[in-house]
């Protein structure tokens, strides 16, 4: 008998409050994914190269959902997601906490596609790819 997986918290949040996977269920774990370039005009290394943080999220989730689709899973099957967010001048050194769910929401718990994922965010002073202000990794399910 194949369990499922169980999603628990809000009905209007794109986030679960609790996923709870079982035990027949396989783990994928996903590296980190930076944003492709947004700008091809805008100075190479800035954040005004790979856009705002809306835009750098909507670019960090496609990448995880084409590097899922050829793994045969998609956004739906992702359990948990950690988000590292660089802050911005714009708002004092902090991060950009709406820019991050006005690019998050269309992703998770809509018609097309109503899995939440657990998720958490986190400010860091950098990362890896001058200009970019999100990555994010996670955890996806394979049911067998």
């Amino acid at each position: 008998m194949t369990q499922t997986i169980v999603r628990t918290g809000s009905a209007t949040a794109p986030i679960a409050q609790t996923v709870s996977v079982p035990a027949n269920a396989q783990l994928v774990f996903l590296s980190g994914a930076l944003p492709d370039v947004a700008d091809l005009q805008a100075p190479q290394g800035t954040s005004a190269a790979y856009g705002d943080t809306r835009t750098q999220t909507e670019s960090v989730l496609r990448k995880l959902k084409a590097v899922l689709e050829e793994q045969g899973l998609g956004l739906g099957d992702i359990v948990q997601l950690r988000v590292f967010l660089v802050g911005g001048p714009e708002l004092d050194g902090r991060l950009d906490f709406a820019g991050l769910q006005a690019g998050y929401t269309p992703f998770f718990g809509t018609a097309e596609q109503p899995n939440k994922p657990a998720r958490t965010a986190i400010q860091v002073a950098g990362l890896p790819l001058p200009g970019a202000l999100v990555e994010i990794d996670g955890i996806a399910v394979r049911q067998g």
